[in-house]
């Protein structure tokens, strides 16, 4: 597979591409830095017709960098670094709804996503995107500023605390099963604003996820300006929209866009595979 067969098409303005004539099994190096440049040119990209098992999505997020074992969300058995998302049909989806980047609450936040499409409801479950190097581009000069020496408390407490998603995930009694540890209510901080250690670009790098509040500011004081910046990152021309397909694959870079994934599809089944790529610390 050489480079020259493949094709980068954006998705839309701010975000997003889908890649064609790719196979992600068998990628040169120089067809895989065409994929890298691309991701980070859109952000997130998109593949469609793969087939992936687990050994061979897990050796192509090792092209990027380490993958994770999520202290909270149990991997599939003999490989801890991959979680089946299962959704039964008749299910809420439960996992991944809301604006959110992976594992910010991490000291070393994901670098990337890779998510694969096993079995997919014949409408509903897309996955939205947003660019929070676009968000961030379109602040008033003096808002960058001002934001630039802010940082800001990250922790997975109202995402796994067992009040609030349920303690049947922490008893083995749903499809997605938790482990209860101290990581659920650890706290870390992080730059409101980061910088890609790749590209230099600045972005913003808080979430409704797992944002709790920005540092040496009032209460009400952080809460309007979160609240503010939650409003702005979540419109519209900053994202894409990306609608699956069995055997589709997304990989995102968590350190430039937000997701969400959507909660439409109750009466349908839905199996996807993701492995996270460990990162840097933000700066």
């Amino acid at each position: 597979m050489s480079p020259e067969s493949i094709e980068v098409r954006p998705l839309a303005g701010a975000v997003g591409a889908e890649i064609g004539g790719v196979d992600l099994r068998d990628l040169s190096d120089d067809a895989f830095a065409r994929v890298r440049e691309a991701l980070l040119t859109h952000g997130a990209v998109f593949f469609r017709d793969q087939t992936f098992d687990p050994d061979a999505q897990i050796a192509f997020a090792r092209r990027f960098g380490e993958p994770e074992v999520h202290p909270i969300v149990e991997g599939m058995d003999g490989r801890p670094e991959m979680l089946r998302v299962h959704k039964p049909a008749g299910a809420s989806a439960s996992f991944g709804v809301g604006w959110h980047t992976d594992n910010s609450f991490f000291e070393r936040p994901s670098l990337g996503s890779v998510l694969y499409g096993e079995t997919i409801p014949p409408v509903g479950g897309d996955t939205l995107y947003a660019s929070m190097e676009a968000a961030y581009q379109a602040l008033s000069p003096r808002m960058q500023s001002f934001l630039g020496d802010l940082r800001a408390v990250h922790s997975a407490s109202r995402a796994y605390d067992p009040d609030g998603v349920g303690r049947e995930k922490y008893e083995g009694k749903a499809p997605l099963r938790y482990r209860y540890s101290e990581a659920v209510h650890e706290e870390v901080e992080h730059p409101v604003v980061r910088t890609h250690v790749d590209t230099g670009a600045r972005s913003i790098y808080v979430n409704p996820m797992f944002t709790q509040r920005i540092c040496d500011l009032a209460e009400s004081e952080s809460h309007a300006i979160l609240e503010m910046l939650y409003q702005h990152c979540a419109r519209p021309d900053f994202q894409c929209r990306f609608r699956w397909t069995p055997g589709a694959v997304a990989l995102w870079d968590n350190r430039q866009v937000w997701h969400y994934a959507m909660d439409d599809y109750r009466e349908h089944e839905r199996v996807m595979y993701r492995v996270t790529i460990a990162g840097e610390r933000p700066v």
